[in-house]
């Protein structure tokens, strides 16, 4: 249609186009329903984020029963139980609307041989920790679970997985100005000299990126790690922000969130956080060890969503959160200098109200 439109009036229908936007956004806003309407019926654009939390809530629902290597609900439950372990003051019964769900949960997973044994253990360890922490007698929900439990963890050994005091963390060695230093090296490098990215190294990354905070523990995120000279640029290639470039990339990672490690929509952006929170630790990483990293954007666009399905072999609850290049950074590449914003632009203290 654009190629029959005369070059003197597209401006003009551009903005024709653009102010009958604004009035009908504008409309969506004072009145939901329009905007329900719109979105229902005219544009797709949350249709696959839709599709993804209905495919990740039905599939939550199918692991309570198929436990395979993990389980989102157990992860979830055990920390709950850490939370109440470390409150101050302790009750002296908590945890009583969902211990049972926990030890039933627990041993269902104790009989699959596929299961996480550090999940594992480190569920036993805190269910241990909560049993001895809330005296016999108490609560008779309590009582009948520690019964299940205690059959179950006859001869199991205590790894020690449990809360434990600030105090006992290791000392930092380092200093403010060697962070910034790290900060300041984290830079966005698009070329590479050509050396390739050693699956060693990936995991050291990626173990230390697990540290990053998660809600509830989940970890909802998986590294899809392309690496070599045909499959990096190919899957660079699928977002729009690396035409160029992408040629040049060894290693290429998507960060690739899991909707099914949730039950109910008001969870569904924890993929973006907590995939984001893993992914800046991760580059953190892999910059002392050598390598250097790009965080690629990666659009919500139909086409897009649709070719990185199929070669990452994705299911309907896993969304793609963003790309990551990685190698060896070419000394004489060049690289943005990207001003920041000052910290009194970033910030914005909250005063008493008068």
């Amino acid at each position: 249609m654009k190629k029959f439109v005369p070059e003197a009036v597209k401006p003009f229908a551009r903005a024709s186009r653009d102010k009958f936007k604004q009035s009908g956004f504008y409309l969506m806003r004072r009145f939901p329903v329009i905007g329900a309407l719109y979105y229902a019926t005219f544009s797709a654009e949350y249709r696959r984020e839709q599709g993804a939390v209905l495919a990740g809530r039905a599939q939550y629902i199918r692991e309570l029963s198929e436990l395979r290597s993990t389980s989102a609900l157990l992860r979830r439950n055990t920390h709950r139980l850490e939370k109440g372990l470390i409150m101050r003051p302790r009750r002296e019964v908590f945890g009583v609307n969902y211990i049972a769900e926990t030890v039933n949960i627990y041993c269902r997973a104790s009989e699959v041989t596929s299961f996480d044994p550090d999940e594992l253990q480190w569920s036993f360890d805190v269910l241990s920790a909560f049993f001895d922490a809330v005296q016999p007698g108490q609560n008779a929900i309590v009582d009948n679970a520690r019964s299940i439990f205690e059959g179950l963890a006859i001869n199991k050994r205590h790894d020690q997985r449990v809360p434990y005091q600030y105090g006992d963390l290791p000392p930092s060695e380092i200093s403010f100005e060697q962070l910034e230093v790290l900060f300041r090296r984290r830079r966005s490098v698009r070329w590479f000299d050509g050396r390739s990215v050693s699956v060693e190294l990936l995991n050291q990354a990626v173990r230390i990126a697990s540290y990053a905070p998660s809600a509830c523990n989940r970890l909802p995120y998986q590294f899809v790690v392309a690496n070599g000279p045909e499959l990096a640029p190919q899957l660079a290639a699928l977002a729009n922000g690396t035409p160029g470039w992408a040629e040049n990339i060894p290693c290429t990672i998507a960060v690739v969130g899991d909707l099914s490690a949730y039950f109910a929509e008001r969870d569904r952006h924890l993929i973006y956080i907590d995939g984001a929170l893993a992914s800046m630790q991760f580059m953190q990483a892999c910059d002392t060890l050598g390598l250097a990293t790009c965080p690629i954007n990666w659009p919500d666009i139909e086409g897009n969503e649709l070719a990185i399905r199929k070669l990452l072999d994705l299911s309907e609850s896993q969304r793609t959160v963003m790309l990551i290049a990685v190698g060896y950074a070419d000394p004489a590449g060049l690289i943005p200098y990207s001003e920041k914003k000052r910290p009194e632009v970033l910030m914005r203290y909250l005063s008493k109200a008068d």
